[in-house]
């Protein structure tokens, strides 16, 4: 009994103007006249194959290491702390330079194999 209720669901659909329940394909509702538009709704829009997207992923951390080490490095206009500065401009801005580097290297290596 379920099932039947299920397809006569499937069946019907409400009108667009008025509410009401009118079969899926009538052309007009015969309640108040007005015609029918069937509405779809498009699919979800296939995934990009991802080319390119480490190599570019990889280009922006370099650029964000070489930013980070403008202005913590003492190049611009902008003071940091010295507590601050000195390990991010040690440790942590030639990482981000290295793995975005190496993040960059690994998209070319995935271009060339494909």
């Amino acid at each position: 009994m379920r099932g039947s209720t299920h397809t006569r669901n499937a069946e019907l659909r409400q009108c667009i103007y008025c509410g009401k329940t009118i079969r899926r394909g009538l052309a007009h509702c015969p309640h108040c006249r007005e015609a029918q538009t069937e509405v779809s709704i498009p699919s979800a829009s296939p995934q990009r194959s991802g080319r390119g997207g480490q190599f570019r992923t990889g280009l922006l951390l370099v650029l964000m290491g070489a930013v980070i080490e403008y202005f913590a490095g003492g190049y611009s206009p902008m003071t940091l702390p010295d507590q601050v500065r000195t390990p991010m401009t040690t440790y942590l801005v030639p990482l981000l330079f290295v793995s975005g580097f190496g993040v960059s290297l690994y998209g070319v290596f995935q271009r060339l194999r494909a």
